[in-house]
């Protein structure tokens, strides 16, 4: 199943310092997953081009793989993120693999 995974970072010079410091970890642990997989991601940006926070469409197995994952996500870890949202979603079959399907 997908999901849809919306979080804001902290405001401001503190938001952005979290951000850097954490960008390397984050990174490398989304390249090293198995159970939990990134299917897309974007930052969200503001007005003036930074960084605020982050949107992924994440494949897991159950919402509890989800949350396991995100128990160890170095933007939760690390305290980037300061509001978390986690929806399942539907992934329109135009921009699937030909032949997969989306729950």
């Amino acid at each position: 199943m997908h999901f849809l995974v919306i979080a804001y970072d902290h405001p401001g010079e503190e938001g952005r310092r979290r951000r850097a410091a954490a960008r390397e970890r984050h990174l490398a642990q989304a390249a090293s997953m198995s159970e939990v997989e990134a299917v897309f991601g974007t930052a969200i940006l503001d007005d003036d081009g930074a960084m605020i926070g982050s949107m992924l469409v994440m494949a897991a197995e159950s919402r509890a793989a989800l949350d396991s994952w995100l128990r160890v996500e170095p933007y939760v870890v690390e305290d980037v993120w300061r509001e978390v949202r986690v929806n399942r979603c539907a992934i329109g079959p135009s921009f699937l693999p030909a032949g997969e399907t989306s729950p």
